[in-house]
Formats: C-alpha cells, structure tokens, sequence
C-alpha cells in the first residue's frame, strides 16, 4: 500500500491518475454528490 498501488490516493499521484480515491477537481465531486442527494421513497 503506497506508491505502486493504484487504488490509494498517493498511487494514483504516482502514477498521475484519476479515480474514487483521487477524484478531479472538487467542482466533479460536488455535481456527482448532488445528484445522488434526492431519494425516492
């Protein structure tokens, strides 16, 4: 768990990519988050 592995936040820095643990921009999480806020029921 650390710079080779893709699935933690620092390894997707190491390896320069995006994902769940390192999301884009925080303009992506806040749209992707409001869209999921109303519930049906």
């Amino acid at each position: 768990m650390g710079k080779g592995d893709k699935r933690t936040a620092k390894g997707k820095r190491f390896k320069s990519s995006y994902g769940n643990s390192r999301p884009q921009g925080s303009k992506a999480v806040k749209k992707s988050a409001a869209k999921k806020a109303p519930k049906k029921g």
